[in-house]
């Protein structure tokens, strides 16, 4: 494996793209903050960060292999992975609290899943979702 993915210099410091992201965790532990704000934000790193997010492709295309290593990852191994892909998940005040979140990513955009095409599918699946639940009548979708 090539050393230049561990050199700190090289890599990719998602906590620059989360800043946001991280001040609204500092928040949380001093007052209640709505999960769906937290979505927003973690989705607002991945789309500057890969321009995608993990609503854009479908866990399903990952092997079981790769659902057994995510579920194993402690942060010290999440930190070497993401080092070896190029990627920092380390902020000013440790490991990024999203971290296996962000690992989701990095693996996705290993195994190539990161496609149009994929997200297309992925936004279809969340449509038929939304549409077969009692008392929707439409899904309004930004594009």
């Amino acid at each position: 494996m090539s050393t230049i993915a561990f050199d700190q210099f090289a890599l990719t410091r998602i906590a620059d793209f989360a800043r946001s992201l991280s001040r609204l965790h500092a928040l949380s532990r001093r007052r209640p903050v709505d999960d769906d704000q937290f979505d927003r934000e973690f989705n607002a790193v991945c789309l500057s960060v890969w321009g995608y997010t993990t609503d854009d492709f479908s866990d399903e295309l990952f092997s079981s292999a790769d659902h057994a290593f995510l579920d194993s990852l402690d942060e010290a191994q999440a930190r070497i992975f993401a080092a070896g892909q190029g990627y920092d998940l380390i902020d000013d005040n440790g490991m990024l609290t999203d971290w296996w979140g962000f690992c989701w990513m990095i693996l996705a955009e290993k195994r190539g899943l990161l496609t149009p095409e994929n997200r297309a599918a992925a936004r279809a699946a969340i449509e038929d979702k939304y549409l077969a639940a009692p008392n929707v009548i439409g899904v309004i979708v930004g594009r």
